[in-house]
């Protein structure tokens, strides 16, 4: 599936550790994330941690979008192999996140576009990901880039 042009010169790439400040900024300014993300200097050793983390993980990507030279969207993909499927591999797309003053502009559209090319050429069956029941204009963007209601989610808080 070849992935649509990025609109207005976007370029899709591996996250680097410089662009952490603003992949914290993208979602400490989420208001219906409730993640509780912070741009404040104590929480920055768990976000370097973390990063650290998924670039270590070689199943897990973290991808920045920039436009003019601006972190401007972020989404990380993951990949696990299973049982079920024959053992099929899937892949997950987690964290999408676009800033919100350019929101409507494709952006989330290409990043995840770009996604469904990335888990397809690793041979991934699936592509899956979970949004939180609040974000009712995520839900109608993803539906029409084809995905479906297939699951009901659950979680628990551990932490």
């Amino acid at each position: 599936m070849p992935v649509t042009p990025a609109p207005g010169g976007l370029q899709i790439r591996e996250a680097r550790t410089e662009d952490l400040p603003a992949l914290v900024a993208l979602f400490a300014s989420d208001t219906l994330g409730g993640h509780g993300d912070t741009t404040a200097p104590e929480a920055q050793d768990h976000y370097r941690a973390a990063f650290a983390a998924i670039a270590d993980d070689p199943r897990a990507r973290l991808y920045a979008a920039e436009l003019d030279g601006r972190v401007v969207g972020t989404f990380q993909l993951m990949f696990v192999t299973s049982l079920p499927g024959r053992g099929a591999k899937r892949a997950l797309i987690e964290a999408v996140q676009v800033d919100e003053s350019l929101r409507g502009r494709r952006i989330g559209e290409a990043m995840v576009r770009f996604a469904m090319e990335k888990a397809a050429a690793e041979g991934a069956a699936t592509l899956a990901l979970t949004s939180s029941k609040l974000r009712t204009d995520a839900h109608r963007f993803y539906r029409r880039l084809g995905f479906s209601n297939s699951h009901e989610g659950f979680k628990i808080v551990l932490a």
